[in-house]
Parts: structure tokens; sequence; C-alpha cells
């Protein structure tokens, strides 16, 4: 891990009284981002001065960038939340995630200045807040700026905990840092400490598992976090059924399968973990509302990346030979992990020389990703399975 985060991913309310949230948050968790954010405009066409509205806009518009550079695959549900590939937005769309972000503060801010009880602005501002600290970390590596975000958001729903003791919602924030801090390696942890955050992952999951099962609003973000904190605790079995049931619930969200496929693979059943794959494969055959957007490349990976831990190089080999044959069409985060695992398994089959020329296209295709610095490594000494 190359530096910690607080920083948590959106945690948003949906009103019931809100249709056109209601569609807009269908609609993002199905990855239709651009519907999404139409439907988020439009609500803040018809009430421009809840600050809950532009939150809602802010995240689907950096969501949306992070689906594009390939991010999503390490965030939803993967349990990598920890470690996040830098996103390079381009000016317009920072600026306006940025411009969102302000009104909502500004608007929350006027409120809790009239009434300092007033728990929706409250919470709405530790969302702000919250978004902006995913903004300093993710796009600027900015860990100071993140750090105080984040403190600010903890503590203005620690304020709507303490107004509103029975709003199981706000605990996610408490929780997710709790977990977070409590990871860290000690010396990190020691600024958290300074803070005020004591860092506790068993409480840490307490209080998401808690959310995800009585929770309102927050619910379907605190099962998206069980699922990857079990993860990250090596107890995917019980990530699977949350995933099954996020799949049921949003149909269109080829993510989800394979994570699902991720999971099983973890969980020692490789079958399973390659059956998973194949139903996003059929799905896509069947021009299955969603599907016909996956790129067969990334089932391939998929395929390959189970196959290449499983130790059956050959097919490995293969799937990743056709992932890298149409890499320019891919995303960022599937191509530089395709050129990695394209030079491990060269390594592990005794052909150093087209190793080391995978490891140089890896570096070269996406400089500052994970992938590239691990395949830096490997260009003196080559990879060995541990």
């Amino acid at each position: 891990m190359r530096g910690p985060t607080l920083f948590f991913i959106l945690v948003t309310a949906v009103s019931a009284q809100q249709p056109l949230v209601e569609r807009g948050y269908d609609r993002f968790y199905n990855l239709d981002f651009d519907d999404a954010i139409a439907d988020f405009q439009h609500a803040i066409a018809i009430a421009p001065a809840d600050p809950e509205l532009h939150n809602h806009l802010a995240q689907a518009i950096v969501f949306r960038e992070m689906y594009r550079n390939g991010a999503l695959e390490s965030e939803l549900v993967s349990g990598t939340f920890l470690r996040r590939p830098k996103l390079n937005p381009s000016a317009q769309t920072e600026k306006w995630f940025l411009d969102e972000l302000a009104t909502a503060m500004s608007l929350a801010q006027r409120r809790v200045d009239k009434n300092p009880k007033d728990t929706a602005a409250l919470y709405a501002l530790g969302i702000s807040y919250g978004l902006r600290s995913d903004y300093y970390w993710v796009v600027k590596k900015a860990w100071h700026d993140s750090l105080r975000d984040a403190t600010q958001a903890r503590r203005l729903h620690n304020r709507v905990e303490a107004l509103k003791p029975d709003d199981v919602d706000a605990r996610l924030v408490e929780g997710l840092h709790d977990y977070i801090i409590g990871s860290l390696p000690w010396t990190w942890r020691m600024l958290g400490f300074l803070i005020g955050i004591r860092g506790d992952k068993a409480e840490g999951i307490r209080i998401v598992q808690d959310v995800a099962a009585h929770g309102s609003d927050n619910r379907i973000e605190a099962e998206i976090f069980l699922g990857a904190l079990y993860r990250r605790e090596n107890q995917t079995r019980k990530a699977v059924p949350i995933v099954e049931d996020l799949i049921r619930r949003f149909p269109r969200n080829f993510l989800l399968r394979l994570e699902l496929s991720q999971m099983w693979s973890m969980a020692g059943d490789k079958n399973r973990a390659l059956d998973a794959v194949q139903q996003v494969a059929t799905l896509k055959t069947a021009h299955a509302p969603g599907y016909d957007r996956v790129p067969w490349e990334k089932i391939y990976y998929q395929e390959g990346t189970i196959e290449f831990w499983y130790n059956d190089l050959p097919h490995a080999l293969e799937h990743m030979q056709k992932v890298a044959a149409a890499v320019e069409d891919l995303d960022l985060n599937t191509g530089v992990y395709a050129y990695l695992r394209l030079g491990q398994i060269y390594d592990l089959t005794h052909r150093r020389e087209q190793a080391v020329e995978a490891y140089k296209r890896a570096i070269a295709y996406a400089p500052q990703g994970d992938a590239a610095q691990e395949a830096r490594k490997y260009l003196d000494s080559p990879y060995r399975r541990i």
C-alpha cells in the first residue's frame, strides 16, 4: 500500500419522495451514468436549493470518470478501496465536479448557520466533505487535504448521530473510518489517533453490518462496503450472497458478475469462478440489457486472471494475448494489468526476453499505475510465485 486514505466512497441519502433521484440511483448502480446524471440534473432544476441533489450529481460525475478509467473494478465490492488508482479527469469534468460540491456546501452551510440542529443539512455537508476528500486523494494525491476533509465529514455525521441517536445511516462513515484506520500500519494509525479516530477493524465491520441490516437510505452502500470488507478479511464466502443480492437488484451491472467470479476464485472454487465469467459472456451474446457494452477483451482478461492464479498458464497466456492485441481499445486498468500478467506468465514459463518486453509495455502504457510500479520490480529480477 502506497499510503493511507481516510476518504470514503460516497454515502448519499435517497429520499422516497424523490422519484427522479430514485430512478437516478437505479441507473447509477446499473452503470448507466449518463442517464443518472440527466435525472439528477432534472431534479436540481426542480429543487435547486437542495444540497443533497448537488451531491448526487457530483457523485455521478466522478463515478462516470472512474468507470471510464476502469477504476470501478477496483472499487465496487472489490475490497481495494484503500489503494485506488489515480484518475486524470479533463479540466472541464474536474471543474463541474468541484462546482457542484461548492454549491452543495454553500447551500448546506447556509441552512446550518440558520439552524445548527438541521440534521439533513449537517448530513449533506458531511457528504460534500467526504466526496471532496475522495477528490483530494484520488485526483490530487493530497493526503493532508484529504485527511482534513475526511475528519470534518466524520465530525458532521457524529453531530447528526448526537442529534438523532436512532439514525443508523449516519453511522456508516464512522464504521468505515474505524475499519480503515484500524487497517493501517501503526505509524499511519498514529495520525488517526491525533485526529480522534482510534481505529478498530472489528468495530468498523460491526457498524457496517448494522447499517446493512437496519439502515434505510444507506443500506445498499453498506452492503457494497460490507462485501468489500469481507473480501479484504479473506471471508469471501460471506461476501458472495451480498453480491448475488446486488446482481438481482441491478441486473445491468456487469461489474458485479465479474466481482462474483473473483470472489469465487479467492474462495478456492475455480469452476464457479469461471462459470460466473461465462454468465457474462452468455448475457453479452444474448444482447441482454447492459451487456453489449462489455468488451470481449474484459471477459478474456477475467478468465485469464483466474487461470493465472490457478496455474493454468497455457490458457491464461492465450486469453491475455487476446487482451493485449486490443489493448488500445480498453480502459487503462485492464490494459496495464494484462501486460503485467503476460510478463509474469512468460517469467513462469522461462521466456525471460518476452517477459521483459511485456513489463516495459505495462510501464509505457500506464506509467503511474500500480501495475506499472509492480512491473518495474521484475525488470531486474524475474517474477516468481511465493
